[in-house]
């Protein structure tokens, strides 16, 4: 399975002390040089510089298509872009994005996407995760991690149901 991830899931994830999460159900986790430079570069210091900049599982992979990174980086940021351009060139099973419209720029391009949240849900479906889903929740919350009560809510009904 190739997994890329943009900068959003490994930062929330990292606020919560979760980001070995994503090792867990993924293994390896491939994440564009922009992300790279977002996360531990620019983020020395902050919520999961340290954490991805530590963490062997997790590789940086140089995009090849330039010209279509040039071109969503009008609508997008460049970690983004050049995440959704990597996951499209890999061929990669998943692509994590937390941010609406890069989401639904990479679902137009036939990608399948996950974020943050559903990451959460499925390791706590797997027994990955001890604490209450709810106390996770309210701890993103209080780190800054911005999402709906409506987006938990059909989370919540997608993995009751499986």
């Amino acid at each position: 399975m190739t997994v890329v991830s943009d900068s959003g899931p490994l930062i929330a994830l990292s606020k919560i002390g979760k980001l070995h999460v994503l090792r867990d159900l993924f293994g390896e986790v491939l994440i564009p040089r922009a992300v790279w430079v977002e996360v531990v570069e620019k983020g020395r210091g902050k919520p999961g510089s340290d954490e991805v900049r530590n963490a062997d599982w997790i590789r940086v992979v140089d995009v090849k298509d330039h010209l279509s990174v040039e071109i969503l980086e009008r609508e997008i940021e460049r970690g983004e872009a050049e995440a959704i351009v990597l996951a499209k060139e890999l061929g990669a099973s998943l692509l994590l994005l937390d941010e609406k419209i890069p989401r639904i720029i990479a679902k137009s391009l036939g990608l399948k996407v996950t974020g943050s949240l559903a990451v959460l849900f499925i390791a706590k479906k797997k027994g990955l995760i001890d604490e209450d889903l709810d106390s996770l929740l309210k701890e993103l919350r209080r780190k800054g991690v911005y999402f709906s009560d409506k987006v938990v809510e059909a989370l919540r009904e997608m993995y009751s149901k499986t």
